[in-house]
């Protein structure tokens, strides 16, 4: 299509759009920009994007969409078609554009969104295997990357931007995949990026404090969460079906007042839960749990996640099953949901870097965990006590150029769980590790241990044991972790989780904690 008929179709009015190039895709990069290719300049704090403008006709971008008169005459010197749209229309517009340009994707797939503060991985991850198990073609989309069937990648975002999100869904679509569950983030929903995609079914997991840094207050946190159950619906043509937790104060709430369908761990007494929980044996490794709906059990599974926290996660993806069964026709009928969900429950897989242990033959438990916000951390920890013989040995940080808000919290809710507590740095970005840390053992009801922290003087404990110990290197925090480590402890390393890296500056740098927790043994 032309840009003009591109234009028309999505409904978008340009201040003015100039040439007739055919637009077959769009990119925000110029690196990717081919034949055919509609480049965007995305308005941006850190850089003018027109300055890419050439670099993309270079590599055969026919078409520009600018938010600049520069910009504008720029394409139009090089031959390019170009269309100038006002910066603040780009977050109404550009997903109207994708979602033509693309050839609505998300429409010939099932999609499943989870959002929440707390277990939006484990979630989605648990729903693609279940679905996986019932001989779907299903892909993941989120913190762990874009999986399809036998490949993966990286993203840079858990949710990506508009234009890549409909590329990616595109090219899922012309690999035959049927259903995609994906992470949709606060940022996301507030940004517009996931406007446009057609859900079938979204799940809620819960809402706690994170990303104030963003959103400004917790009432803006949530109305982006919300986003996903009230307005998305309303850009589709499919029978969406969305799940909130009713354990969560705010699940509950929307509940309430949008009549949504809910799940939770079953209250004693209480039979008004769509999707009901109980767990029956939790351990480190697995989990044995009952489901059932309205207070009727109808389902037993054992799954081969541990701690009580995977609970949660468990029931959120039996949810997000139990909702695209309502919205859809996937499903087989020659058994009843719940059991069905529940033979697919004992085929998932362990998430990479949630509640993953690092075996071991020194007789000490070894979790790396993604947690890094207080209440993640909380949920952590309390999973770990009742399976601990010996003692909680903590290690954490808190990335840079985040909510600074949450940095004393955590140290709070780690100290208050853990008999020993190891503050460390997380991904610092552009912010000084030392700081970081500073106003993390703010949060430290006690003594805390600087002495391994160069220039900084040790502490007059007056013969009182510290309560927390600064060492800013996260592989010498881990090393000291596991060093002090008897049998029967368990070293919990908190933070980073799946991540293989740390971010200085703008740069990643190999680190995985996996590796580090291994290294740390071999001269244990």
């Amino acid at each position: 299509m032309t840009i003009h008929e591109l234009f028309r179709q999505s409904g978008v009015e340009a201040a003015k759009i100039e040439g007739d190039a055919d637009v077959s895709t769009m990119t925000m990069d110029s690196r990717r920009a081919k034949p055919g290719a509609m480049f965007v300049c995305m308005p941006s704090k850190n850089s003018d994007s027109n300055a890419f403008i050439g670099p993309a006709h270079e590599k055969g971008a026919s078409s520009v969409l600018t938010f600049s008169a520069e910009g504008f005459q720029e394409a139009r010197r090089l031959g390019m078609s170009a269309a100038l749209l006002p910066e603040d229309m780009y977050q109404d517009s550009l997903w109207k554009l994708c979602k033509v340009a693309f050839g609505n994707p998300s429409a010939s797939m099932k999609v499943i969104g989870v959002t929440g503060t707390n277990g939006k991985t484990t979630t989605a991850w648990l729903i693609r295997d279940m679905l996986k198990a019932l001989g779907v073609k299903a892909a993941y989309l989120g913190t762990l990357g874009f999986q399809l069937p036998g490949e993966e990648r990286e993203l840079n975002n858990t949710t990506p931007f508009a234009i890549e999100l409909n590329e990616l869904l595109a090219e899922a679509q012309a690999k035959g995949v049927e259903a995609i569950a994906m992470e949709v983030s606060s940022h996301a929903l507030a940004e517009k990026r996931v406007d446009g995609i057609e859900f079938d079914a979204a799940v809620f997991t819960n809402l706690t404090q994170d990303h104030l840094d963003f959103h400004g207050s917790m009432e803006e946190y949530e109305a982006a969460k919300l986003r996903l159950f009230t307005e998305l619906p309303k850009q589709s043509s499919k029978q969406f079906v969305g799940m909130v937790n009713a354990d969560d104060p705010v699940g509950q709430a929307w509940a309430e007042r949008y009549n949504l369908p809910t799940f939770g761990i079953l209250p004693e007494g209480t039979e008004f839960y769509s999707l009901n929980g109980t767990p029956l044996e939790v351990t480190v490794d697995h989990i044995r749990m009952e489901i059932g709906s309205l207070g009727q059990a109808d389902g037993t599974f054992t799954a081969p996640l541990g701690g009580s926290y995977n609970v949660e996660n468990l029931l959120s993806a039996s949810a997000g099953l139990l909702a695209l069964r309502e919205s859809t026709d996937i499903f087989p009928r020659s058994q009843t949901v719940l059991s069905l969900i529940a033979s697919l429950a004992e085929q998932v897989r362990p998430v990479p870097g949630r509640f993953e242990a690092v075996r071991n033959d020194a007789g000490i438990g070894i979790l790396v965990d993604y947690a890094h916000t207080p209440d993640a951390v909380e949920k952590l920890l309390d999973a770990v006590r009742p399976l601990t013989k010996g003692r909680i040995i903590t290690v954490f940080g808190c990335g840079g150029d985040r909510d600074r808000t949450k940095r004393p919290k955590m140290a709070k809710a780690a100290s208050e769980r853990s008999d020993v507590t190891v503050i460390t740095s997380d991904n610092p970005r552009t912010e000084d590790p030392v700081a970081i840390v500073e106003e993390v053992a703010a949060g430290i009801d006690g003594i805390v241990d600087w002495s391994h922290v160069p220039g900084r003087a040790a502490e007059d404990t007056h013969g009182r044991a510290a309560r927390a110990t600064v060492i800013v290197d996260r592989g010498e925090a881990i090393a000291y972790a596991i060093r002090v480590a008897k049998p029967g402890d368990v070293v919990v390393i908190a933070g980073k989780g799946h991540e293989n890296y740390q971010i200085i500056g703008r740069v990643k740098h190999p680190m995985d904690d996996r590796e580090l927790a291994r290294e740390a043994l071999a001269s244990y």
